[in-house]
C-alpha cells in the first residue's frame, strides 16, 4: 500500500470519472487533478453512499459549499461507488459538489487510504493552488468526520502562509 502523502508533499494526480448536480441536472464529466491547478482543493474520501456518517458528512460539506467558495476552495467527494450510485446519492441528498468514482480504489491507494477488501478509509486532504498537501486527516475508525468549520479554518491558514 502506498503511503499517505505527507504535508508540504505533492499530491499524486489522478483523473477520475465524477457527476455534479447543476440545476437539477447530472453533469458527468472526468474530474483531473492537473486541470484543477490555481485554486484550494478539498479532497473528501468516504467510504460509501447512502451510509450514516458519510451522507451526514456530505450534507454538511454540501451545506457548507458556499464557506469553502469563498475561501477560493472546491470540495470533491471520492468513493468506490459508480455514477449511478453517485448520481442516486447526489440527488436525494441534494448534494451540490462533484462525487468522483474511484471504482478500482486506485486512488485511494496512491493516497494511502484503500484497505485490503473493506473500500476506502475516511480521509480529508486539503491542497494549496499548487497541488501540495497543506493539511490532511485519516480516520482510524471512521465514525467520525472533519467539520466544516474545521476544514475552513486550515483554509484560512492556506491563505495567510501565502
Amino acid at each position: 500500500m502506498a503511503k499517505i502523502p505527507s504535508v508540504g508533499q505533492g499530491a499524486p494526480g489522478f483523473s477520475l470519472p465524477g457527476v455534479r448536480l447543476a440545476a437539477g441536472r447530472a453533469e458527468r464529466r472526468e474530474y483531473s487533478l492537473s486541470e484543477h491547478r490555481g485554486r484550494p482543493l478539498v479532497l473528501a474520501f468516504y467510504p460509501g453512499d447512502d451510509t450514516a456518517v458519510c451522507t451526514r458528512q456530505l450534507c454538511s460539506y454540501s451545506a457548507g459549499l458556499d464557506r469553502f467558495s469563498a475561501l477560493g476552495a472546491a470540495v470533491w467527494g471520492i468513493s468506490p461507488q459508480g455514477l449511478e450510485s453517485h448520481e442516486n446519492f447526489a440527488r436525494k441528498n441534494n448534494l451540490a459538489m462533484p462525487l468522483l468514482a474511484d471504482a478500482d480504489l486506485a486512488v485511494a491507494e496512491a493516497y494511502g487510504v484503500s484497505m485490503a477488501g473493506k473500500g476506502l478509509r475516511r480521509a480529508v486532504f486539503l491542497l494549496d493552488a499548487h497541488g501540495t498537501v497543506r493539511w490532511r486527516h485519516v480516520a482510524t475508525l471512521g465514525l467520525r468526520y472533519r467539520r466544516v468549520d474545521t476544514l475552513t479554518a486550515q483554509l484560512r491558514m492556506l491563505e495567510h502562509a501565502h
